[in-house]
């Protein structure tokens, strides 16, 4: 396979795992590059302080996609305010957890009972409320996704 091709799935690798779509996912990466940081590194960040992935990594959902659904239904609160855009950036000390309402939902209970929820160092559950604090931006390290940013990177910079 080309270099070219090498990059590309990479990319595309990138998109499939967090569910973006390609306009979205270029509009990270020029974020992604303005802000301050080793590119990949921070398109790597952005992509997990988005809403649906938090509340895919939190537990509440068995899925990025389960995720983006229970966002855009509703179900899910930031800091208690109802929020229904998966792709909304959550910041660091902000709150993500389940409507009051939606609590009782079999989907949400059944990702809870089998999830074990201190997993990842940048997040913080609390199983009484049924929310988890975001913590921290985490490194590169933290994240477990098998990406090579630096092969997105180079696809974008020709």
């Amino acid at each position: 396979m080309s270099e070219y091709g090498t990059q590309l799935r990479e990319k595309q690798k990138a998109k499939y795992t967090y569910g973006v779509l390609e306009s979205q996912f270029r509009r990270l990466f020029e974020k992604a590059e303005r802000t301050k940081g080793i590119t990949g590194e921070v398109l790597l960040q952005l992509l997990e302080s988005r809403l649906d992935n938090l509340v895919y990594r939190l537990g509440i959902a068995p899925s990025r996609a389960a995720a983006r659904q229970l966002v855009l239904h509703k179900h899910i609160v930031v800091d208690g305010k109802v929020v229904n855009i998966a792709s909304y950036s959550v910041k660091p000390g902000q709150i993500v957890g389940v409507r009051e309402r939606s609590k009782s939902l079999e989907v949400i209970e059944n990702a809870l009972s089998g999830f074990q929820h201190s997993k990842y160092a940048w997040i913080e559950w609390d199983q009484n409320s049924y929310s988890g604090k975001y913590l921290h931006t985490p490194a590169r390290a933290d994240i477990p996704e098998n990406i090579q940013e630096q092969l997105i990177v180079e696809l974008y910079s020709k």
